[in-house]
C-alpha cells in the first residue's frame, strides 16, 4: 500500500510503501487526530518508523501500488 504525507510548511511529502490496510492506516490516524498533541506513527515495508506530529499534517493519502510495466508498451 502506497502512502503518501503532506506536511504543513514543508515543501516535500513523505511517500513509501507499507504492508499495512488502508483500514489499519485510517484506523491509526484516526486515533492520532482524537489527541489534542497526539503523533502518528507508521512504519514502512523495510522497516522505517515514521513519527508525525499531528499538528503538522497537511494530508495523507493512501492508494493501491500500481503494477510496474517493464518494456515497451504498444
Amino acid at each position: 500500500m502506497e502512502v503518501r504525507i503532506g506536511i504543513i510548511n514543508a515543501g516535500r511529502e513523505l511517500s513509501f510503501e507499507t504492508s499495512s490496510s488502508a483500514s489499519e492506516i485510517e484506523a491509526a490516524v484516526a486515533a492520532a487526530l482524537a489527541k489534542p498533541t497526539g503523533h502518528l506513527t507508521l512504519t514502512d515495508d523495510k522497516g522505517k518508523t515514521y513519527i508525525v506530529p499531528t499538528a503538522a499534517l497537511g494530508f495523507i493519502e493512501v492508494g493501491n501500488e500500481e503494477s510496474r510495466r517493464v518494456g515497451f508498451v504498444a
